[in-house]
């Protein structure tokens, strides 16, 4: 953690002034990559996907729900987690809020996870969410989008993500004490076999396109309280799993 000085307002406002050049040009530099993001290719989807939702189920033209453009959060959530990744649920407890937003302009968000509906539906109502989530259960669809892997990927070092190749897994000693795994009610080369991302896609004429996808640190900017902590005087200040979902604090 930085340490800091004490300083007078005078001193204190010229470092501020100084920062704040920083800041502009951090934003300046965000539009630039945004309007890079926007320009990408499209890509045609041509796999008939099917999800399975609250209203029964659907496809992926479906899940726009009468939009053009359409954003999934890959939620961790496998078959045999008996609850959401923590991370990821730290995430959506943001979703409620700025879902109904997009979809008065032309954007719907959805969480999509390869647990079954069931599971999906008693967690959501655990965590108070309210934002739309589709089991993606029996479809390609998060192999596809690298955010599911086999073991024998996993095994064999045929896992890519984040447009990377990662290397074989290793079995560590203390491989049962992963603390999200634990979290999850699995071991963590289960745990690890789901992975976070986002995905944007776009609907014209009946066509459907993928735009865009991001993994790992790229759903920084999506993660709420993260963008407060790096205001905080002592920023995020980590030095191990401090967070829980919003309901275990107490406990």
């Amino acid at each position: 953690m930085t340490e800091h000085r004490a300083a007078t307002r005078e001193e204190w406002l010229t470092a501020r002034r100084e920062l704040l050049e920083a800041e502009k040009e951090l934003t300046r530099r965000s539009d630039e990559v945004a309007r890079r993001r926007q320009e990408l290719p499209w890509v045609r989807i041509y796999k008939e996907y099917r999800f399975d939702t609250d209203e029964g189920s659907a496809s992926l033209a479906d899940l726009f729900r009468g939009r053009s453009q359409l954003l999934v959060y890959h939620f961790m959530f496998g078959p045999d987690y008996t609850a959401g990744c923590p991370a990821c649920s730290a995430i959506a407890d943001g979703f409620n809020g700025f879902v109904v937003h997009l979809a008065k302009h032309d954007v719907m968000l959805w969480a999509v996870s390869r647990a079954p509906l069931a599971k999906l539906q008693a967690y959501k109502q655990r965590m108070g969410w309210s934002f739309p989530w589709a089991s993606s259960l029996g479809s390609d669809f998060n192999d596809d989008f690298s955010v599911h892997f086999t073991e024998e990927q996993q095994r064999e070092g045929g896992i890519e993500y984040n447009y990377q190749r990662e290397p074989a897994w290793q079995p560590r000693g203390d491989e049962g004490s992963d603390p999200f795994a634990a979290m999850c009610g699995t071991d963590a080369a289960t745990y690890t076999r789901e992975r976070p991302g986002m995905s944007a896609f776009v609907l014209e004429d009946g066509v459907v396109c993928h735009t865009y996808s991001s993994y790992a640190r790229g759903l920084d900017g999506l993660w709420g309280m993260y963008q407060w902590l790096d205001r905080a005087p002592k920023g995020r200040n980590e030095t191990d799993l401090w967070f829980r979902r919003h309901d275990e604090y107490d406990s």
